[in-house]
């Protein structure tokens, strides 16, 4: 069988100041668009490198977990983060289309902006949002990134994580503060995890932001996965967390009408 060959460039002027090793890494990823499983002289070939070089390539996305190696062929196949790369995306767009009615039913119920949120690697992305009418009321955050830790969104997604997830996503400490409320140690961030796991829900009172508290819960899975978060949030004065169980109930009840237009 002839070795695959790397896709061409696109028809567009290249960098000024190319990096080779970054352009034979992607050249190889893209491999994997067209290929089930790639063997190392089929890359070496394809990007006109020597064994050594595309070998060490390899290595390196087989660090990152973009690609595995089988153990009986030898030959690489796309690893989980590769595949969980292109999944984000394609869920991204469609979990933010199927939410969009229960965010703004939600809206309207409890009459607080609230947001959808995905988790990308330790940060929250905020993927829509349905702003209160109120005067005073918390601004949407949507195409921002925060902390996950820092965020009710993004301690939901985080308690629905197995433990090695968590150690994985915080190798060490300090975690970064957003304000003086700020978790910003592991061993508080797993306790605060296992307070969300018991109770159903999470909780932020002034963490991201001075004065703006919410509520979040995990949007999951038939596997039991996070696939994105919702939440309420508003002003900490109108919402302090003596209310968290009782804006938890709605909040609770869209995340598992959203999770059932998943399955």
């Amino acid at each position: 069988m002839p070795a695959a060959k790397a896709p061409p460039p696109a028809a567009k002027p290249r960098p000024q100041y190319p990096i080779e090793s970054v352009d034979n890494a992607l050249r190889l990823l893209l491999m994997f668009r067209d290929r089930g499983e790639i063997r190392l002289s089929e890359a070496r070939e394809a990007l006109g490198v020597a064994q050594s070089t595309a070998h060490r390539l390899m290595a390196m996305l087989a660090y990152h977990d973009f690609v595995r190696q089988d153990p009986a062929s030898r030959a690489y196949r796309a690893g989980p983060a590769l595949i969980d790369v292109g999944l984000s995306v394609v869920r991204a767009m469609d979990i933010r289309a199927i939410a969009r009615p229960f965010l703004e039913e939600l809206m309207q119920q409890v009459g607080e902006t609230v947001h959808l949120a995905i988790l990308e690697g330790a940060g929250a992305r905020f993927l829509d949002a349905v702003e209160s009418e109120r005067a005073l009321r918390v601004a949407g955050r949507t195409g921002r990134v925060l902390p996950a830790h820092a965020v009710s969104v993004g301690k939901a997604m985080l308690a629905a994580l197995p433990d090695e997830e968590i150690d994985r996503l915080y190798p060490s400490d300090p975690l970064p503060a957003q304000t003086d409320r700020t978790i910003t140690t592991r061993e508080e961030l797993k306790a605060e995890l296992q307070r969300v796991r018991r109770r159903g829900y999470a909780s932020n009172a002034g963490e991201s932001e001075e004065g703006v508290s919410s509520i979040g819960v995990a949007v999951l899975n038939s596997s039991g996965r996070p696939v994105a978060a919702v939440s309420i949030a508003a002003p900490l004065s109108r919402m302090p967390m003596s209310m968290a169980k009782q804006v938890a109930e709605p909040l609770t009840e869209t995340a598992r009408l959203i999770s059932a237009q998943l399955s």
